[in-house]
């Protein structure tokens, strides 16, 4: 497999013989000063890895969409405010990485990365996702921390397959009652949001390990928690709960550890 590195190198202008590499599978340009990429990157057809992370993009060539063999994108720490919908033709993309960018919005077009495993989207200032997510079916790994989010979309119950949902330094207030349709969730990280409730139907996800719900608003808890029968780690720090967890009592005699 042939691989081009030129990472780090202080580029400002990626070498003009680079794009004759008709045969190169996996491109690093990481960790320059690139503005811009051209449209011939395009011609790259064999392509199964694309690092254009840490650089100083302002926008990405349509041409990104002919790349169809690729497998893994790193788009993090630029300054994108909006991703080429060309994107959408990746068919066969499985990681995609487009934190640190000022995006602001996730396109519905998103969805229609359906071989999706593991999606980072944190600090890119985004207010919502779009329903579309739901139909991610293959997604393992949604990272989403460090946003702006309110409120998540029914369709992100659609998620069978996830197992790490990061959802740490939002703004959100309450999760959908169709949180219980991640049935193959280990990790459920909630830290540092406004959530005042979580719905009953928390306690139908059989396979949750670790539930973070630090630094929130909540007052009480569903008693469906106790009825997770892999919980190993609950942390309910920083809250301020008023009524009686008697429960509580059940997932620390199973060994499960509680911090309150």
């Amino acid at each position: 497999m042939k691989k081009i590195d030129l990472g780090n190198q202080s580029l400002t202008v990626a070498p003009g013989n680079l794009w004759a590499e008709i045969d190169v599978e996996r491109l690093y340009l990481h960790e320059n000063r690139l503005s811009s990429v051209p449209e011939v990157i395009g011609s790259l057809r064999r392509l199964c890895v694309l690092d254009l992370g840490h650089n100083q993009l302002v926008g990405l060539p349509d041409s990104l969409g002919d790349l169809q063999e690729l497998e893994f994108l790193y788009l993090c720490d630029n300054k994108l405010g909006k991703l080429p919908s060309s994107l959408a033709n990746l068919s066969k993309l499985i990681y995609l990485n487009i934190s640190d960018n000022p995006l602001g919005v996730l396109p519905e077009w998103m969805g229609d990365l359906r071989n999706l495993i593991e999606l980072r989207i944190y600090h890119a200032g985004l207010k919502s996702l779009p329903g579309s997510i739901g139909e991610l079916a293959p997604l393992k790994e949604l990272h989403v921390q460090g946003n702006k989010l309110t409120a998540l979309p029914p369709s992100i119950g659609k998620l069978s397959s996830l197992r790490r949902l990061n959802l740490e330094a939002n703004q959100l207030e309450t999760l959908p009652d169709s949180i219980k349709g991640l049935i193959n969730l280990k990790e459920l990280n909630l830290r540092n949001n406004n959530i005042s409730s979580v719905p009953e139907s928390i306690g139908m996800l059989n396979n949750l390990e670790t539930l973070d719900l630090r630094a929130n608003q909540l007052t009480q808890l569903p008693a469906s928690l106790a009825d997770l029968p892999k919980l190993e780690k609950l942390d309910l720090r920083w809250n301020d709960l008023t009524t009686p967890l008697d429960w509580i009592d059940k997932l620390i005699a199973r060994d499960c550890v509680v911090y309150l």
